[in-house]
């Protein structure tokens, strides 16, 4: 926070875009000192740090806001010294509302109004903290795997929906449709009309070929497959869906393939990164789980004044509106909802492992909560314990949480 410090010399205000962001720099009173757009290249960035150069030799008295907490260009304005400020975008819509009144937008007005917002708000706004490039590797890598979980995901339900159309059977012989072995099941007979004859024998040879360690016999995966609604026998309709099972079996082959090797890689990084071990400390956690959150709370310790601004960031706090006699308590939907989710998960799972977590669940729900809620309670319980282990730099130990030791010691 900018509070109990001089005001600094300029304040800039950038209305980011894809491929140009427009400038504004104001002075301490308001009067615009420079409107201008730069390109979204190395040049135009580095034209950006020389021409606030001109206005104070120190980047520090020069502070930028921007709709964006992250990207090259947060990234490079970090690096020449200038402290980034992240604003909400809602924040600068309301904001845009009470100061031009014409409702005329443009990029060039949009950037004096976050530039107007950060002059008069400065006091308010915390800039980013800038996270070490071993945080920074392992935010791409997760959220790359957490993207290509979510394409496994809408293409695994786009050739359910088309096997449930044509090919019903083949949709229910193995549970997972994404799997290895479905996939090899799909390959071997994309159309009805290409299993027509298969027998025990031939289901058995595949199931050997392939590895199969489940439970099912062959005679139990024949039986789905024969007890399911006959699929289309057309000719024409067949061949076309030959081609659209085999494309779409293709796309989840490879999504299978680049989630694996991620998952390696974030394996691999969790070992080396310095506060690896506090995540994975944590009960039911996992590697992944454990990277996720890593990735989203972060590595600068001065980014957080408190558990409680963590909590907010990740969703897990509600929001109180207060006026007069009436109050309302709402969920937060403004947040880093990557974030959320791997608290979320994680405190799910831990009521699995940890009595105290278990306990905290439990009391949440009989207060009322829902299970969403319920967990939200215990995920925002956990902020402040993994709070502590994170500002020590101590992986988490149960016989040094004294609720958990508690707990512990009542069983």
């Amino acid at each position: 926070m900018f509070e109990d410090q001089p005001p600094p010399a300029v304040f800039v205000g950038i209305d980011w875009a894809s491929h140009d962001h427009a400038v504004c720099v104001l002075d301490q009173s308001g009067r615009q000192l420079a409107a201008f757009t730069i390109e979204h290249t190395a040049d135009g960035i580095a034209a950006l740090v020389r021409r606030l150069a001109k206005y104070t030799p120190d980047p520090g008295d020069a502070p930028i806001a921007i709709e964006r907490p992250n990207g090259r260009l947060v990234d490079l304005l970090l690096e020449a010294g200038h402290p980034v400020i992240p604003v909400s975008p809602n924040a600068i819509k309301t904001w845009r509302e009470g100061e031009v009144l014409s409702g005329a937008k443009s990029d060039a007005a949009d950037a004096r109004v976050i530039a107007e917002y950060l002059r008069l708000r400065l006091h308010r706004l915390a800039p980013v903290a800038p996270y070490s490039p071993q945080t920074k590797a392992l935010r791409i890598a997760v959220r790359t795997r957490d993207d290509v979980v979510s394409l496994r995901v809408r293409v695994g339900n786009q050739l359910r929906a088309l096997l449930d159309t044509c090919w019903p059977g083949a949709a229910t012989v193995f549970a997972d449709l994404s799997s290895p072995i479905a996939l090899a099941f799909l390959l071997a007979y994309p159309t009805p009309n290409s299993a027509a004859r298969v027998g025990v024998k031939r289901i058995e040879g595949f199931l050997a070929r392939n590895g199969y360690s489940g439970k099912r016999p062959a005679q139990e995966v024949l039986a789905r497959l024969r007890s399911a609604p006959p699929g289309t026998t057309d000719p024409i309709i067949s061949e076309t869906l030959r081609e659209s099972v085999v494309a779409l079996v293709g796309i989840l082959q490879a999504v299978n393939t680049a989630e694996k090797s991620l998952r390696g890689d974030i394996a691999r990084q969790m070992q080396v990164h310095p506060d690896g071990a506090i995540f994975t400390s944590l009960p039911r956690s996992g590697q992944i789980n454990a990277a996720q959150m890593l990735a989203e709370w972060g590595d600068a310790r001065q980014a957080y004044d408190s558990p409680d601004a963590v909590a907010a960031l990740a969703g897990l706090s509600p929001v109180t509106n207060a006026s007069g006699k009436h109050r309302a308590v709402h969920f937060r939907w403004a947040c880093n909802k990557r974030f959320r989710v791997a608290m979320t998960t994680f405190a799910d799972n831990s009521r699995h492992s940890s009595d105290w977590a278990a306990d905290v669940y439990a009391r949440a729900r009989a207060r009322g909560h829902d299970h969403p809620h319920a967990v939200r309670v215990l995920a925002r319980a956990w902020t402040r314990v993994i709070y502590r282990c994170w500002q020590t730099r101590t992986p988490y130990d149960p016989t040094l949480h004294g609720a958990a030791r508690i707990m512990q010691s009542a069983a």
